[in-house]
């Protein structure tokens, strides 16, 4: 059966669908798998060897140009492109009003969450079959459970994200043993003080004489990193990086340090050692998928220190070990 998934944005929902996919996978590999989502998030979507085709749309750019002939001749082409896949089934698992509405687009009937369940309930309006999934759990046993009931099969017991980073993504040049910072986030209440994060590096560096890669994605966030990395010559600033090239980065670290940020989310999902620190949103909700190698610590106004952060690293670096 020929599927699309319609999963837009944003990097942490594709991530969060991945145990899904991994599900879907071993459980029903007839199921030919493509996915529509933002051109920025693309790579995240390629990460899973179980879905052949990403498909993209740019409603982010699109919205703002929508007066603009060029923009409504991609959005052609992007209908055509679908229709002509001639798809058995599309799978909206993201229940907003605009994922609805691109998931129309491929002409072919549409399932989703129902009307009590989605994230926009009137899109569930628009499904030709829609289930229930209760709210309060994490989103990944969300989408999980919403797969389980499409697909038709009994979600497995256990979890995996089943991401494979592509050899073309290969960063040459690395230090063969290093750790990876991740300071940027969305908004600045969810920073780490850099000073609790100079003291970390301090701690890794007299632990094992490591480096510690910083990777940035606009110019304050480099600016961040290139003043840490200037105070301790054993830091270094990433260059620029793609999608790809950062899952390579994390999936080669020894261990990972990162404030709540799509990346984060990104290096959980490739089953790597992992400490979430949190300043400004409850893990609960936002944190990572927790396991003997992957912890939060901290919440909204409990900011962890240099020194649990450092003790809960090597815990799960041992851990995995």
């Amino acid at each position: 059966m020929k599927t699309l998934l319609v999963r837009l944005s944003s990097m942490g929902d594709l991530i969060h669908t991945m145990p899904a996919v991994e599900d879907l996978s071993r459980m029903r590999p007839d199921i030919e798998l493509h996915w529509l989502c933002e051109a920025g998030f693309a790579d995240i979507a390629r990460l899973h060897p179980f879905v052949k085709k990403v498909h993209v749309m740019r409603w982010r750019q699109w919205r703002k140009q929508l007066q603009k002939i060029d923009v409504w001749r991609e959005m052609s082409r992007l209908k055509d492109d679908l229709r002509g896949q001639h798809f058995d089934m599309v799978l909206d698992a993201q229940g907003l009003l605009k994922s609805a509405l691109f998931a129309k687009v491929a002409n072919a009937p549409v399932v989703g969450l129902d009307f009590h369940s989605a994230r926009e309930r009137w899109a569930a309006l628009s499904y030709n079959q829609s289930y229930a999934v209760p709210k309060g759990r994490s989103a990944v046993w969300r989408n999980r459970a919403l797969f389980a009931q499409t697909f038709g099969y009994e979600m497995p017991s256990e979890q995996r994200f089943g991401l494979v980073v592509p050899p073309e993504a290969e960063l040459t040049e690395l230090a063969p043993h290093y750790y990876v910072g991740l300071h940027a986030t969305s908004r600045d209440s969810k920073l780490w003080p850099v000073d609790r994060w100079l003291a970390l590096f301090d701690k890794l560096y007299q632990h094992n004489k490591a480096v510690v890669y910083l990777p940035w994605g606009n110019e304050a966030e480099k600016q961040r990193a290139e003043q840490m990395a200037a105070e301790r010559p054993f830091v270094r600033v990433c260059d620029k990086l793609s999608l790809l090239q950062a899952a390579y980065l994390l999936d080669n670290a020894a261990g990972i340090v990162g404030v709540d940020t799509g990346l984060l989310h990104l290096a959980n999902a490739l089953d790597k050692p992992v400490v979430g620190v949190y300043t400004d949103t409850d893990p609960v909700k936002t944190g990572v998928q927790e396991s003997p190698w992957a912890v939060n610590l901290g919440n909204v106004a409990d900011i962890p220190t240099a020194d649990e952060v450092f003790d809960s690293l090597l815990a799960c670096i041992e851990a995995k070990a």
